[in-house]
């Protein structure tokens, strides 16, 4: 006797993981609350964060620049939650606790950034996708912009993912 797949995930339970997702990377990962990553999307193909220009995130004293190991950590935190979405895109109908659970499997095992041009500005948003997702390893492509969109840097990470 086979047993019928499980319903889809409905919208209640949409909002809890995504709920969940911002929960996770703005207040369980600590390190994501000194650099004060903030999510502003947790939605597929717009997988998105800002955070805010500080003195301790300064890595250059006379020019105030940005710390390159602040953008390399906001990039390995954005790849993350994008593949944490394309999880739970790929696995429908596993609850918001489900889903969450999958996070404890996933780690970086590749990370490599280009710095384009110095971090310099008041706020920083960095976006990522999702260019593969195996069932092993998972790819990603990110990118982190000044508050007037020019490129500071970009990314690409491999997560082991079971």
């Amino acid at each position: 006797m086979t047993t019928p797949p499980a319903a889809p995930r409905s919208a209640a339970e949409q909002a809890m993981l995504d709920a969940a997702l911002v929960e996770l990377f703005e207040h369980q990962i600590t390190f994501n609350q000194v650099i004060g990553l903030r999510i502003e999307s947790v939605r597929r193909d717009d997988v998105r964060a800002r955070f805010d220009m500080r003195p301790e995130l300064v890595g250059h004293r006379g020019w105030g620049r940005l710390h390159g190991g602040v953008i390399s950590s906001v990039l390995d935190a954005l790849a993350g939650l994008a593949l944490m979405v394309e999880i739970a895109e790929r696995h429908p109908n596993e609850s918001a606790a489900q889903v969450m659970h999958r996070f404890l499997r996933l780690g970086t095992i590749d990370l490599r950034v280009d710095f384009l041009r110095p971090g310099i500005g008041h706020h920083f948003i960095g976006t990522a996708e999702v260019t593969r997702l195996g069932g092993r390893v998972g790819a990603t492509q990110m990118r982190l912009h000044d508050e007037h969109g020019t490129l500071i840097a970009t990314g690409a990470a491999s997560f082991i993912v079971s």
